[in-house]
């Protein structure tokens, strides 16, 4: 009888490990994609393989490379774009259903929006970024990871998936002494911004930034000579508090490293 309760126990932890673990597993990968569903869209690209026709764009990002996307990017069209709401979002994108084009077992790719790809509406068919359609147009060398460049156009699946990125994320301060424009760039978690509050040293209480356009958000509070604090919120409504991330000495033009991610 002893033996038979020291087995059932056993059972019993084994289950509950093994349920633990599961649990366990079930959140974490809940945890690595916001939306595990595939959609369907066509895929094009732009520009050569120096990518350099990718640089800057309708999101408000510089260089490309310095700020830490390469080319790892794409331009989305006007349905996914989202008047700028989508910039620095991350999808996951594969060929799909086009065996003349795709690669074999090319798997997928990731990457960050960071510009728009406008409609022609002078041009109805044949654009495939005019609205509805759900549009990426990638770098080449994204493209070319997936397909033959020759195909052009590809039909592709994809979905939302968070952002990983290396170290914390990124304040550029611009503007002038009576207008605080910052760039926020290398933004993880959902990637895409829906809310910013800076504060200064003298200010006393968080400011309300409004979006001037794509990533960058403005003020009209004079901050100069302050140390600067913020409150970033991404679309998933997590917010990140980032204090005194910028010295009381900063000038205009330079980069603050917020050292968290989220």
């Amino acid at each position: 009888m002893a033996t038979l309760k020291l087995f059932f126990s056993f059972l019993m932890v084994t289950v509950h490990l093994i349920s633990s673990m599961a649990a366990n597993r079930h959140m974490l990968m809940g945890n690595q994609m916001i939306d595990s569903n595939w959609y369907d869209a066509h895929a094009t690209f732009y520009g050569d393989m120096s990518g350099g026709d990718t640089m800057q764009g309708a999101c408000g990002y510089g260089d490309l490379f310095k700020q830490g996307y390469g080319l790892q990017t794409t331009a989305l069209s006007t349905a996914l774009f989202n008047n700028g709401l989508t910039c620095g979002a991350c999808f996951e994108i594969k060929c799909f259903n086009d065996p003349q084009w795709c690669y074999p077992k090319a798997g997928s790719i990731l990457v960050t929006a960071t510009n728009f790809c406008p409609p022609n509406y002078s041009k109805p068919d044949g654009n495939w970024c005019n609205p509805p359609l759900k549009h990426f147009d990638l770098s080449k060398p994204m493209f070319t990871k997936l397909a033959y460049y020759k195909a052009g156009i590809i039909p592709v699946k994809y979905r939302r998936v968070l952002c990983y990125k290396k170290g914390g994320v990124q304040f550029q301060i611009k503007g002038n002494p009576y207008w605080t424009l910052v760039l926020l760039y290398n933004v993880g978690g959902a990637g895409d911004v829906k809310d910013v509050k800076i504060k200064g040293s003298s200010t006393g209480s968080w400011l309300q930034m409004s979006r001037n356009w794509g990533v960058n958000w403005q003020t009209g509070a004079n901050l100069v000579g302050q140390s600067l604090s913020f409150q970033v919120t991404t679309s998933d409504g997590k917010m990140i508090k980032f204090d005194n991330v910028v010295p009381a000495n900063w000038q205009f033009n330079q980069v603050f490293d917020g050292k968290t991610n989220f």
